[in-house]
């Protein structure tokens, strides 16, 4: 099997991103409407650069773009980074279903 170690690299990123609860809402946020790194600063208890270093682990997985519109920095979720990693997962499910479809099978038969 032929790995492309950027690949590989890019889904490390996003799932160590998705790895922090504020991450992910900070994602969700961002894909129900563009915010500013300033507005979504407001919704958490934490400073205003621990805020924008969140977004900036985002936007180096993909999840998140920000956009400069005059003197704002909008962020916007990036669905098709989110829909990739679902489907990620939804591979692993069906490898674990099987299997244990597969451990079933041997234990209704022996």
């Amino acid at each position: 099997m032929v790995v492309d170690e950027e690949v590989e690299t890019q889904t490390d990123q996003v799932f160590h991103a998705l790895s922090d609860r504020t991450r992910r809402d900070i994602v969700v946020r961002a894909m129900q409407a563009p915010s500013s790194v300033t507005e979504l600063a407001r919704a958490y208890s934490m400073s205003f650069a621990a805020v924008q270093k969140h977004v900036a682990v985002l936007e180096r997985a993909g999840l998140v773009t920000k956009e400069r519109q005059g003197r704002l920095q909008l962020v916007r979720g990036n669905p098709e980074t989110v829909r990739r990693a679902a489907a990620l997962l939804e591979q692993y499910e069906a490898l674990w279903v099987d299997r244990a479809e597969r451990m079933r099978t041997i234990l209704a038969t022996g």
